[in-house]
This record gives structure tokens, C-alpha cells and sequence, in this order.
């Protein structure tokens, strides 16, 4: 007969196994049960772990929103910004401090809409940051609101019969802007997730990740596609994962496949790179006088 071990009620419970990347202390989280933002975060910081980083060199920044809250659970230096701005933010946080790994981590609204202006010119740039973009398809925190991913013919709180809007394909957008490496993933395929954000973590320049993530309070019930595990059933099913594929080929339709994989990687100087060689080029010997430049550590 198999005897289970109790643990002695004055035991210390076990250690969480990110706990020293997250914020137990603010534990439970606020996201909805089946919501996927939990599930990216956990790849977020098991890439942390997995890329060796001194945790007190890394640094994320969030806006509003859903995942706009992921900065505050986080056990590193982090700001929590303005709707909109945390690309704003994280640029001058690296060219003040460009020792730092500086992560922008936010969703489709803050990052896409009000601070899609912020986004075309920090890839163009090659500003040296990570772009983690989870995408849930609408402005979930304010009442499941239309977005600028929202695919046409899906229902949101302001498109009562359908978005009739042409969505961003991010992808793309994030390519012909400059960035270096582009890539998506769902939360379902979360090992190759970790994997990605290692990549892009480890990468100099602007390197951007797409997470497909369910939201099933809102834009699920919304468009009647079940709970959160009908969503992750569909994206077993309806997801391809192809490595190389043209990011002009891999926007999203109302249900319909999702095109998944690492679509660009790609070397460029970044901006502190250029800034740099240029003085360095323009001063010659007298650049060490003015003890280097922006960004020269």
C-alpha cells in the first residue's frame, strides 16, 4: 500500500520556480482565467533565465492596457508609462543607460495605435530594444473596444456588426520599418516562444515578437468562439508554422489559418552604432576628448 507524504505544516512552502524573475508578493494576477498573458510572461522570463542575463541589467517598460500591467510583476527595474509611450520611454532609458537590455512589453492598442508613431521610428532607427507585442485583438481592459488588429468582419463593443477596418499585418509593418528580427508565435506554442524571445533578447537592434493570445471575456464571447480552450484548439489547428515566409503573405483573417514562425533576422547597424562611427569619423583624435559619446560604454 503507497503511503503520500504530507508536508510538516510548519514548512516553509516550495519555491516558485520563477519567483526570482517575478513579483510573488503580487500574486494572484489580474488577467482573466484563460487569458494568455500569463502564458507570455512565462516565456518572457524563462527566456530571461535561459539567456544568462544579469537581471539587474535588464530593464521593462509597459503602457496601458491588459498587458500593459505585465511590468508590475516583474522582478526587475521597470516602468509602467503612459498609454502609448513605452517606445518613447525605453528609447531614452537606452541612450541614458545603454548598458541596460531594455524590453518594451505591452499589447496591440498601446503599442499599435496611439503608439504606432513611436513604433515605425524606433524600426527605423534600429534603436536597440525588444518589442514584445501580445495581440488579443481588441482593447480588452476598457470593454473590448475595435483595434488596429481587430480582423475584418469580427465583432468588437464599438463594431457591433463587424470591423470593416483593414487591420495592421504587424509582421510586415515591423519589417518594412527596419527591424532586424520579426517573428510570431500563439501562447500555445509557447516552447518555441521561449526560444524567439531568447533570439531576440540576444540580438542587437530592434528585434519585435507577435503573441497571438486569446482574450475569451471579450473578444471570444463577443464573436461567440467559445472559451479559452476552444481558442487554443483553434490555434492547434488552424496555426503554420513557416519559417522565412513573406511577411507580406501572413496577415490575419477572422479565423482562419495563422501563419506562424521567424520571419526575418537580419543584421543592420543599430542607431548608437551609427551615431558613433560618424563622430568617431567626423573628430579623429580629438573624439577622446569629449570622452567618447552617446552611448559609448
Amino acid at each position: 500500500m503507497s503511503t503520500v507524504l504530507k508536508p510538516r505544516p510548519d514548512a516553509a512552502p516550495p519555491e516558485h520556480p520563477m519567483e526570482s524573475i517575478l513579483r510573488m508578493d503580487r500574486m494572484p494576477h489580474i488577467w482573466c482565467p484563460s487569458c494568455g498573458i500569463g502564458t507570455a510572461v512565462n516565456c518572457f522570463a524563462s527566456a530571461v533565465r535561459k539567456a544568462e542575463f544579469d537581471l539587474d541589467k535588464v530593464s521593462i517598460v509597459s503602457g496601458i492596457g491588459c498587458t500593459g500591467r505585465v511590468a508590475g510583476y516583474l522582478r526587475l527595474d521597470s516602468f509602467h508609462t503612459t498609454h502609448g509611450r513605452p517606445i518613447a520611454f525605453a528609447t531614452g532609458l537606452k541612450l541614458a543607460r545603454p548598458d541596460l537590455k531594455v524590453v518594451v512589453f505591452s499589447g496591440d492598442g498601446d503599442l499599435m495605435a496611439i503608439g504606432g508613431n513611436h513604433f515605425i521610428h524606433a524600426a527605423r532607427r534600429n534603436q536597440d530594444l525588444t518589442i514584445i507585442c501580445v495581440n488579443n485583438f481588441n482593447y480588452a481592459m476598457t470593454g473590448g473596444q475595435l483595434a488596429p488588429t481587430t480582423p475584418v468582419t469580427a465583432r468588437a463593443s464599438t463594431a457591433p456588426y463587424g470591423n470593416y477596418d483593414a487591420p495592421f499585418n504587424l509582421p510586415f509593418l515591423a519589417e518594412s520599418c527596419g527591424a532586424v528580427y520579426v517573428a510570431r508565435w500563439t501562447v500555445l506554442h509557447f516552447r518555441r516562444l521561449i526560444q524567439s524571445m531568447t533570439k531576440a533578447l540576444t540580438k542587437p537592434g530592434f528585434t519585435f515578437i507577435e503573441v497571438i493570445a486569446p482574450c475569451a471575456t471579450l473578444y471570444a464571447r463577443k464573436n461567440k468562439l467559445g472559451d479559452g480552450r476552444d481558442l487554443l484548439r483553434f490555434y492547434q489547428e488552424q496555426s503554420e508554422v513557416r519559417h522565412g515566409a513573406s511577411t507580406k503573405d501572413v496577415d490575419i483573417d477572422f479565423q482562419k489559418k495563422i501563419i506562424c514562425g521567424e520571419f526575418v533576422d537580419r543584421e543592420r547597424p543599430t542607431f548608437l552604432e551609427r551615431m558613433n562611427g560618424m563622430y568617431k569619423a567626423r573628430l579623429g583624435d580629438d573624439y577622446a576628448e569629449y570622452g567618447g559619446c552617446c552611448g559609448e560604454v
